[in-house]
């Protein structure tokens, strides 16, 4: 991309699994798009520490900052936090159905496209490491956009009932809306394509789905892609693939190669 010369820009910077990239936007439209090779023998905090020392462009004009994190997320009804005690133990609730992130700071945050409240972790260094060095930081959840626009994109049009599959960051998360609602949404290992059919399916068959008549829409970075689409397409009939490009109406976004789809829509 072309270099940005509008001095009014925003930073989408997205740590994932190991991985970092980020996303900086002109209000005139144009971006640019760094995906960063992170050093494995330093944390991530560390990654982006150095990152912010040797890339200006991610400092340079940037007013507003949004840091996309791939944690899991506890989901609690809209209506059921708000009856909730004010003095409610966030960190206590997480960690009864999420192990292994003690120790790590708790975001709470409104979903009210679907009613729901979510919580989801954040490293600590790596969230001073952005509020360090960026202005009007806004902390979000990679799945927090997925959920909505598919949401709003595909559950509220057609008579089938959908189930979603979204592959990112060697993980699957699966999801099904219900009465204006997530009715479902769970993540997975999806390292190996074996395992990531075996998930999809168990989640199908819990949920009572029906082979000839309800909807699977699968998206993101699939393992043994052919191999996983030609298993998932003998037992679920009507298989579809959400194509970023056709599905954001060919956004430039949409073109640019490695960009995670949440990241697009974020």
């Amino acid at each position: 991309m072309a270099e940005n010369t509008n001095s009014s820009k925003s930073l989408t910077i997205r740590a994932g699994q190991g991985t970092l990239s980020f996303l900086v936007k002109a209000v005139d439209g144009t971006f640019s798009f760094i995906p960063y090779e992170v050093k494995s023998e330093m944390s991530l905090a560390a990654n982006l520490r150095e990152a912010f020392k040797i890339l200006p462009e991610l400092t340079d004009g940037v007013e507003n900052t949004t840091l996309m994190v791939s944690t899991p997320i506890v989901l609690l009804p809209q209506e059921e936090f708000d009856t909730i005690d004010e003095d409610l133990d966030i960190e206590a609730v997480y960690s009864s159905v999420m192990t292994g992130h003690k120790g790590e700071e708790k975001i709470v945050k409104q979903m009210s496209t679907l009613n729901a409240m979510g919580i989801f972790t954040i490293n600590s260094d790596l969230h001073m490491v952005v509020t360090d060095n960026c202005p009007n930081v806004e902390v979000c959840n990679v799945m927090y956009p997925i959920w909505k626009h598919l949401y709003n994109r595909y559950y509220q049009s057609g008579q089938h009932r959908k189930l979603f599959a979204y592959f990112h960051d060697k993980t699957v998360d699966v999801c099904q809306f219900e009465r204006g609602r997530v009715r479902f949404a769970n993540s997975f290992d999806a390292t190996h394509a074996h395992d990531a059919l075996y998930y999809i399916l168990f989640v199908w068959k819990q949920l009572g789905m029906n082979q000839e008549e309800d909807d699977l829409f699968v998206i993101g970075d699939m393992p043994h892609e052919k191999w996983l689409r030609g298993r998932l397409q003998s037992y679920v009939t009507r298989l579809y693939d959400i194509n970023p490009s056709a599905d954001l109406n060919r956004s430039p976004l949409a073109e640019v190669n490695g960009m995670p789809f949440d990241m697009m829509i974020g």
